[in-house]
């Protein structure tokens, strides 16, 4: 007789499993970090996993690199959402960040908006923080502690990617760069397959050349 396997996402499949932590390393103004958050906030879902938010920075990466000049211009201008968020979560907890990431990226990436202060402000007000934060934007004074939190990440993979980072169960990742957002069994499939491979000592990579761009819900 053949064993048959359940692959039922539905929650009560796991009840009574011990939850697991994944600590996610995101800059707001990347579209494919903010592809890999949605389907994480579905694997919260579908199996037993809490996400921890972490503030990387994209403007931090590419310090000294030779860019072409839109993406200089972007770099630029990425500052002010991470140096914001690093203020938000040293001054009201890190629990704000998945909340206010979510706010920000709702407007950056399926709301098409590039206007970052106006986002920024929006999105604090909508999770209910004071406008004052909006200040850290314009200054460096966070800059010690955004560095410290994508130097933390980054070590975890290394220089050659970006972001995302996934760290969990004592591996770490860049990734998956996934389009759209698989929801469901296929984001449970996704999940598991990711840590299968992850965990394999002496895996490194897994590639294919993007066709699409980012598929926003």
């Amino acid at each position: 007789m053949t064993e048959t396997v359940s692959t039922s996402t539905d929650a009560a499949s796991h009840a009574g499993t011990d939850r697991q932590a994944a600590d996610f390393w995101f800059d707001p103004v990347c579209p494919w970090a903010w592809m890999t958050s949605r389907w994480m906030v579905e694997v919260e879902r579908v199996r037993p996993v809490d996400v921890r938010w972490h503030v990387m920075s994209l403007s931090v990466l590419n310090e000294g690199r030779d860019l072409p000049d839109d993406y200089r211009e972007l770099m630029d201008k990425a500052w002010f959402p991470v140096r914001v968020l690093i203020a938000a979560s040293e001054q009201h907890d890190d629990k704000v960040l998945g909340p206010l990431y979510e706010a920000m990226g709702s407007r950056i990436h399926p709301g098409g908006r590039k206007d970052y202060e106006q986002v920024v402000a929006e999105a604090l007000a909508e999770v209910g923080l004071p406008a004052e934060l909006l200040e850290a934007g314009r200054s460096t004074d966070y800059d010690e502690a955004l560095r410290a939190s994508h130097a933390e990440g980054i070590a975890k993979v290394g220089q050659d990617v970006g972001t995302p980072v996934i760290a969990v169960a004592g591996t770490a990742f860049f990734g998956p760069v996934v389009t759209p957002a698989p929801k469901g069994d296929a984001a449970a499939k996704l999940w598991d397959g990711v840590l299968a491979v992850a965990s394999t000592p002496g895996f490194y990579e897994l590639k294919r050349t993007r066709d699409q761009e980012p598929i926003f819900d």
